[in-house]
């Protein structure tokens, strides 16, 4: 695990990384560093999946979805926070969003959620958001192929989540140069979003 942001911060946000990138990753060091010098504790962690290819140099997809949820459940047991936030990056937050009401948990922030596959919008990840009730922020940009503005609009989603939409951005939050704007505007929009989120 990697540890970011003040000790003795009564918050503690837990962040995991998406499907095939670590817990090091551009994306996320750079929301890990932007929240702790606003104070918040940041922990991140990796899937056994991740581990293994760390170790081994081997690629490997990411393990079963009830080793997913456990490995989540680990790191909120070792926490210790008073107030705990969590989620994470695309699968990381779509994995903390299956639990988030279910383990004491004050807020959820998923970094590109992944509504459905690149390229099969027919096959939605958005039940259980329906029924979700912990405050959530979904941080997601205006390209991104999982899940764009006018397709997000039309589901069933719970009153608990809030969209922060990142102009131009896509799964990485990244711009074009057309835009005139750049992914480090993105990411400090997203950051100021979060933190009045978070505290």
């Amino acid at each position: 695990m990697l540890h970011d942001g003040p000790a003795d911060s009564d918050t503690t946000l837990i962040l995991a990384h998406g499907a095939g990138a670590g817990m090091d990753s551009p994306v996320m060091e750079a929301f890990a560093a932007g929240l702790a010098s606003n104070g918040v504790r940041v922990i991140r962690f990796e899937f056994p999946y991740m581990q293994q290819r760390r170790r081994t140099g081997k690629f490997r997809g990411p393990d079963r979805l009830p080793v997913l949820m456990e490995s989540w459940r680990n790191v909120v047991a070792l926490a210790g926070s008073r107030r705990l936030i969590i989620g994470g990056k695309s699968m990381g937050g779509r994995i903390a969003s299956m639990l988030a009401d279910d383990v004491g948990a004050h807020g959820l922030i998923c970094l590109g959620y992944p509504f459905h596959p690149v390229g099969k919008p027919e096959n939605l990840r958005t039940a259980h958001l329906a029924e979700l009730k912990i405050p959530t922020l979904i941080v997601q940009g205006t390209r991104d192929p999982f899940g764009r503005p006018d397709e997000v609009s039309t589901y069933q989603l719970s009153p608990a989540i809030k969209i922060l939409w990142l102009e131009d951005g896509d799964h990485s939050f990244k711009p074009t140069k057309a835009s005139g704007r750049t992914l480090e505007q993105n990411i400090a929009e997203a950051i100021v979003a979060i933190r009045e989120f978070i505290l």
